[in-house]
């Protein structure tokens, strides 16, 4: 497995397991309470501020190799492809979350189509990533 697989892995694995820890911890609070009442700001930033040190933490663990810099024309390739999709995906939420915005929604749930939106990103492009590494580009 190269080095960027492992990236990728470890970006899918972070995309996954920090969110469903926020969303054990605040969604849960939501049976029977008001939005406008539920501490989420904090939690929010924790939980993306968590993920990207999780991601810089376990990235520079397992260690990259002397020439994982030099990357060959498959891995810019991929690198484009995967960052191409998961625009698409971070597009598609925020214009979600502009329209929630607009529909005058609470601002609980606009911060939380945003982080979602984030978190679709991060998991849509590992996994085309992980898809393309395995399968070929």
């Amino acid at each position: 497995m190269s080095y960027e697989e492992k990236r990728a892995w470890v970006y899918a694995v972070v995309a996954v397991v920090v969110p469903v820890i926020y969303a054990v911890a605040v969604l849960g609070r939501l049976t029977g309470a008001d939005v406008a009442q539920i501490p989420y700001a904090r939690p929010l930033l924790l939980a993306a501020g968590t993920g990207i040190a999780a991601n810089m933490l376990v990235t520079m663990l397992i260690g990259a190799p002397k020439d994982a810099r030099r990357g060959d024309e498959r891995d810019a390739g991929i690198f484009r492809h995967a960052t191409r999709a998961g625009y698409f995906v971070l597009a598609a939420g925020a214009g979600g979350a502009f329209l929630l915005t607009l529909a005058g929604v609470a601002h609980f749930w606009i911060a939380n189509a945003l982080y979602l939106a984030f978190v679709l990103d991060a998991l849509v492009t590992s996994t085309v990533k992980i898809v393309a590494y395995r399968r070929g580009f």
